[in-house]
């Protein structure tokens, strides 16, 4: 067990929250993305089965592998022919930035149905109060993790979203010059996942960010209820 602990980003008891808040809040990205993608005129991931909130067509295992061990990672990439769109500049930003402001969306709108919740007495109302700190931990991680993707996925690094906003609002030349880091992105993410001092300097900084944003989320909610 203290082996597990130490090689997991979260302990073994808060694990199972963790990794459904990760499931769900990869879903909604990658739905989005695809949403959007074929919403204007691009079929290529609806034909791909991809325009889908069942997690199996999107989750990546390696990519969920790394958010256990190194507290980052991805899921399954949507494919994307930016040909396709009328305007395919600016609709690729849209459908790029979908995926990011989607998880914002997720985070607030978790914890306003949670305080909705325990506003009109269902949060509480159960026999076992375990299930109350459950449910909390639950909302806590989705909160905290949601916020989290959708500031990691606005870096401008490849293969996240904000490289591809970042790609399509540059001009052809400069766009193309930014392309030639792609060769060195498993790279860059596998020297984060094992070197301990340089994580420290990028990751975890995004989660005190993160948390940051999470805490700005409850105390909107808590005004709105009156909490």
């Amino acid at each position: 067990m203290d082996f597990l602990n130490n090689l997991l980003f979260v302990r073994l008891d808060v694990l199972p929250f963790y990794v459904l808040a990760l499931v769900i809040g990869f879903t909604v990205h990658e739905f989005s993305h695809a949403y959007f993608a074929n919403k204007f005129g691009d079929p290529t991931a609806r034909l791909l089965g991809r325009v889908s909130l069942n997690p199996a067509v999107h989750i990546d295992l390696l990519g969920i592998i790394l958010l256990l061990i190194a507290g980052f990672g991805w899921a399954k990439p949507v494919p994307v022919t930016r040909e396709n769109f009328k305007n395919p500049r600016l609709m690729g930003i849209i459908v790029s930035a979908a995926g990011p402001i989607s998880n914002l969306v997720l985070a607030l709108v978790t914890i306003i149905v949670y305080y909705a919740l325990n506003y009109f007495g269902v949060i509480g109302s159960f026999a076992n109060t375990r299930i109350d700190e459950a449910i909390f931990t639950f909302v806590q991680y989705m909160v905290l993790m949601n916020c989290f993707l959708f500031i990691f996925n606005l870096i401008p690094l490849p293969p996240l979203d904000g490289y591809r906003i970042l790609s399509d609002w540059l001009p052809p030349r400069q766009s193309a010059k930014l392309q030639r880091l792609e060769q060195w992105a498993m790279l860059l993410f596998l020297l984060l996942v094992f070197i301990q001092p340089l994580r420290a300097v990028t990751i975890s900084p995004l989660y005190d960010l993160a948390g940051q944003m999470s805490g700005s989320f409850y105390t909107f909610a808590r005004t709105i209820f009156g909490g």
